[in-house]
């Protein structure tokens, strides 16, 4: 009996593993909102850093997060570095790509509470008065990482931050405007 049981739990045990590394290794998030501001305003809440603690949806998070800056104060090489508690957890972005008014690309490098590298991207569309803001994320899933996200979806995980951080960024830019 204990041979068949044991045999039982190592195909369920292989099955599992097997399911879990069959599954997609790239993910991709993305969230819009419309702003009521020219591109380049837009863009400007983006390209430097400084300016991410006004809507950033994750910086209130740890009120004594150690927060450092380096490189130019905006745009390529501005590098944003973050340590903070365990919901805040620690790593760094630096801009990679800074296209005035139309795209920035970030490099997102997770240290806690686990380690990954992931890229953001925000794209700035005009459209008539107003500017079409798209906030992307992308990565590459690891083994353990498809497996948490059997359990965690990372669309409804980080997607209602996303619209969030938007939501903010636009009553920053709104208001600017006034």
């Amino acid at each position: 009996m204990l041979p068949a049981i044991l045999i039982i739990v190592a195909v369920v045990v292989v099955g599992l593993i097997a399911f879990v590394a069959m599954q997609p290794a790239d993910f991709r998030l993305s969230r819009s909102a419309t702003m009521t501001a020219a591109p380049a305003d837009v863009f400007a809440q983006v390209n430097d850093f400084h300016r991410w603690d006004n809507w950033s949806p994750w910086a209130k998070i740890d009120p004594n997060m150690k927060v450092t800056y380096d490189g130019p104060s905006s745009g390529e090489g501005a590098a944003y570095s973050w340590d903070g508690n365990n919901k805040a957890g620690a790593g760094k972005m630096t801009i990679t790509k800074s296209q005035p008014a139309k795209q920035i690309v970030i490099r997102l490098e997770f240290l806690k509470p686990f380690k990954a590298t992931n890229q953001a991207e925000f794209a700035f569309e005009p459209k008539g008065n107003d500017t079409l803001v798209t906030w992307t994320m992308t990565g590459t899933k690891n083994f353990m990482m498809k497996a948490v996200h059997l359990m965690m979806n990372m669309d409804k995980l980080l997607g209602p931050d996303f619209e969030k951080g938007l939501a903010e960024m636009k009553a920053v830019v709104e208001k600017e405007k006034e």
